[in-house]
């Protein structure tokens, strides 16, 4: 009972200026660190001279924190 005041209480109340900005920086962020390891996994003529392993294990890596980033994000709001 107490859970689900709280969540309408939550809810009911708008994000200070300061929490919706912060909210939309982590969004772009998510989107900049998933972006930016699509693009290291996938670019054939990346260029930094990586082997094609490293280049797709720092990709992946970077595509996990992206994710890693967007949980947090969502158990904030």
């Amino acid at each position: 009972m107490a859970l689900k005041q709280h969540q309408q209480n939550v809810n009911g109340r708008q994000k200070s200026p300061t929490k919706r900005f912060l909210s939309i920086l982590g969004l772009f962020m998510f989107g900049f660190y998933f972006a930016l390891g699509m693009v290291i996994i996938f670019w054939k003529d990346f260029p930094l001279q990586l082997d094609q392993t490293l280049r797709t294990l720092f990709g992946v890596l970077l595509v996990v924190y992206s994710f890693f980033r967007f949980v947090r994000l969502w158990q904030n709001r």
